[in-house]
């Protein structure tokens, strides 16, 4: 746990032992979590109470949203491209290069016709190719992935822009759909003041039909675990009655973990607001610190605004990577600063990082890394000295 730094996942969780005796029951929410049950063993309650809880963070009312407790953050994208794909059959998706890759597995399942789109260089969608491409394609609608939150890099897409792109486009409110994967940054940025401030928030106030979110990441969970959710007006076009079950058929898994829902709201329960805004500062604040220390040190690295995920220089020894389970790709590596990365563990790796790149850099020069985090942030010896 304490090398644990290179993955969203918050393994400091204090529900373990209070919640353990549960794992003697067998507990299937299986069929709609808003209709009733036809066995005993169900944690329906808890999960519409899980729902309610995020309905109104993202400002929708009781009687126009649905959704349920997922297996994660692919699962909530799998469902709410699906709800886009039924409302707008012959719809393109619209993802950028920087997407989760369950997106374009989603349109390879789904075998609809997928529209990459470049990022800039944080990661963020490019707005201009987005805006040709669907211009180019204006004779079918649009199914676009909004990411709060890249994977990699921790870019947000900016909501308020790509609905003003659609409308400059010509695309009417019922020939596109966007579907918000929020999976890490879901309940961090609602959470960080300042951004709400400058509306960097994500509500479906704004023409959204789905936001998916991770229950493992940010708030911690035993296990893998997320929600979805969608407007109740959409989520008939994919539901269909089942006599088997006693209830309807809506989800992507059927058959769901009832205990993912008791353990979600146990952990919203005892956080509550001020617990996550607390967590939202810290990870906030951390990650400032080890940007600071790297550039300090000399070593390239970038961090976006609001972001918790700090991208650097990919180490060159596979023994370090795999000690502090770090995520890599290209010259990249990063380290995703979660509510247990204190500033203990980050000082720590800082100093591993230094004594070990003292090897490194006497065999080989340190790899030039504007194309992938901008110039300003590249450290190289030849962006070093013009800087």
């Amino acid at each position: 746990m304490k090398y644990h730094i290179g993955y969203p996942i918050n393994l400091y969780y204090e529900h373990h032992a209070a919640l353990a005796p549960l794992l003697q029951f067998h507990l299937n929410n299986f069929g709609d979590p808003f209709t009733q049950h036809p066995t005993d063993f169900h944690s329906k309650d808890y999960e519409v109470a899980v729902l309610v809880w995020f309905a109104q963070l993202w400002e929708i009312e009781k009687d126009e949203y649905w959704g349920y407790i997922t297996s994660g953050g692919t699962e909530g994208n799998l469902h709410g491209l699906l709800v886009g794909r039924e409302l707008l059959p012959d719809g393109i998706i619209y993802a950028s290069t920087d997407s989760h890759y369950s997106i374009f597995k989603a349109a390879r399942m789904y075998r609809m016709e997928l529209e990459t789109i470049n990022s800039l260089v944080n990661g963020e969608i490019d707005y201009e190719d987005l805006r040709s491409k669907l211009l180019v394609n204006k004779n079918k609608p649009a199914i676009i992935n909004i990411n709060f939150g890249t994977t990699y890099k921790g870019a947000i897409d900016d909501v308020d822009m790509i609905l003003q792109i659609l409308e400059n486009c010509g695309y009417s409110n019922n020939r596109f759909y966007i579907h918000c994967d929020a999976a890490l940054y879901g309940l961090i940025v609602p959470f960080i003041n300042h951004a709400r401030i400058l509306a960097k928030i994500i509500t479906f106030k704004k023409s959204i039909g789905s936001i998916s979110v991770s229950g493992h990441k940010f708030l911690g969970c035993s296990m893998p675990c997320g929600v979805q959710i969608t407007r109740k007006t959409y989520i008939t076009t994919i539901s269909r009655k089942v006599e088997y079950i006693a209830s309807i058929d809506n989800t992507i898994s059927g058959s769901r973990n009832g205990l993912a829902p008791i353990f979600l709201w146990y952990s919203l329960s005892m956080k509550g607001h001020v617990g996550l805004q607390q967590d939202a500062k810290m990870c906030y604040e951390n990650a400032r610190y080890l940007k600071d220390r790297l550039h300090k040190a000399g070593i390239s690295a970038m961090l976006n605004e609001f972001s918790n995920i700090v991208v650097f220089e990919r180490p060159c020894d596979d023994k370090f990577i795999r000690r502090w389970q770090l995520s890599c790709t290209r010259d990249m590596a990063h380290v995703v600063v979660m509510p247990g990365t204190t500033k203990e563990i980050i000082d720590n790796f800082f100093k591993d990082l230094m004594q070990e790149r003292g090897k490194w850099c006497g065999i080989t020069l340190a790899p030039c890394l504007a194309d992938d985090i901008g110039s300003q942030n590249c450290l190289c010896s030849y962006h070093n000295m013009h800087h």
